[in-house]
């Protein structure tokens, strides 16, 4: 288990400031499977397909000691951990779980907003049952999903979204972190900017070259370097490097899309590469329609090119696509429709849009796509 960072009663946050807390389950597709099937545990599981094709879509503590991550194409995973189980995933059974959790976030608070199946923002500043502390909040919630699910959760606790979320990584798996007013902008300093959300490798290696390595760096950058460097990104960076996050937690808000994209080391070539990474990337983005519960009408295709000129095509169905075979469908018609490709591409994406209305907003952006830089 990882260190647990307690606070007392007495961590009243300052007047005026909100009480968020964060929840992440711990690798829950891969910890429901280890909790359901005794044989697994202790054990490298990964979930998701064991074809050539396949993708991880979680994959357990013991796997991640091997370097196996989510999102990885499943036969890099099996090089990296010979041992490593496949299980296929239980959308239903996952789901099944998560109106257990968040059953147990409404008994403290309406204010709930979900990322995903297994994670969500809380919002406890005025909690249904007067307990007044946001981590004792916390520690209750984690106790509880213990009990009634047999999994584990780590949380974060703090005065905004940002410095939650952080928090909440910080002592995983089994873990709970607590960041109080006047400590933000010191813990952000201390972290390398690849765990700020929405900074990906290759944001980190641009960073890197620029002399930003932590989010002191970062802080000491002035909001013209940023934006001369990062464009539309840079008021994000400058606000995060101090702990400065203005979000609400609202539950039912509505998004747009739900999505991924991969920017590739080596460009792409050839129509049956183009194929196949088209086939990664919609099982990556059918996990995250997955988690997100989310129903669409419209697939968009997106191509930047060696050059880095982006080309997107779009293509529209009068119902809500059905499943993973008919998005798949729709993703490689719009592919077909381009090949042969010009020259060959550095980055492909997939999303699902036009979305239900009144969809809840499950994932950020860090999940929406692999990254925004």
């Amino acid at each position: 288990m990882a260190a647990h960072e307690s606070e007392s009663a007495n961590d009243d946050e300052a007047d005026g400031l909100r009480k968020v807390i964060h929840v992440d389950m711990d690798a829950f597709y891969a910890s429901v499977e280890q909790r359901d099937d005794p044989s697994l545990r202790g054990k490298p599981v990964a979930v998701g397909g064991s074809s050539l094709r396949g993708v991880v879509a979680a994959a357990s503590y013991e796997a991640r000691k091997f370097g196996v991550r989510s999102a990885m194409p499943s036969a890099r995973a099996a090089r990296l951990c010979p041992d490593l189980i496949f299980r296929k995933p239980r959308f239903e059974v996952y789901r099944e779980v998560s109106q257990q959790i968040r059953a147990i976030f409404h008994d403290y608070t309406p204010h709930v907003e979900p990322l995903s199946l297994d994670e969500a923002y809380l919002d406890v500043t005025a909690d249904l049952k007067g307990i007044g502390s946001a981590t004792r909040i916390a520690e209750e919630i984690r106790r509880r999903i213990k009990a009634e699910t047999g999994l584990t959760a780590s949380a974060g606790v703090s005065y905004n979204k940002f410095l939650a979320k952080l928090a909440s990584d910080q002592n995983k798996p089994d873990g709970l972190c607590v960041i109080r007013p006047g400590q933000g902008a010191q813990f952000v300093a201390g972290l390398p900017v690849r765990r700020f959300h929405g900074v990906g490798p290759r944001g980190a290696e641009k960073m890197a070259r620029l002399g930003i390595e932590t989010g002191a760096d970062l802080r000491d950058r002035n909001i013209a370097f940023l934006r001369a460097q990062f464009g539309s990104f840079a008021e994000y960076l400058y606000q995060a490097a101090r702990g400065v996050d203005l979000r609400q937690v609202r539950a039912n808000r509505p998004r747009k899309s739900v999505g991924g994209e991969r920017t590739f080391f080596d460009n792409i070539q050839g129509t049956e590469a183009l194929r196949e990474t088209l086939g990664n990337i919609v099982d990556i983005v059918w996990d995250r329609i997955e988690r997100a519960e989310a129903r669409g009408r419209t697939v968009t295709l997106k191509l930047r090119y060696a050059d880095f000129t982006t080309l997107t095509r779009a293509r529209s169905v009068h119902h809500f696509v059905a499943d993973k075979a008919e998005f798949s469908t729709l993703g490689h018609a719009l592919l077909e429709e381009l090949l042969p490709l010009p020259q060959p591409i550095r980055l492909m994406g997939l999303t699902l849009s036009a979305l239900e209305r009144g969809e809840e907003e499950r994932r950020p952006a860090k999940d929406g796509q692999l990254s925004l830089l």
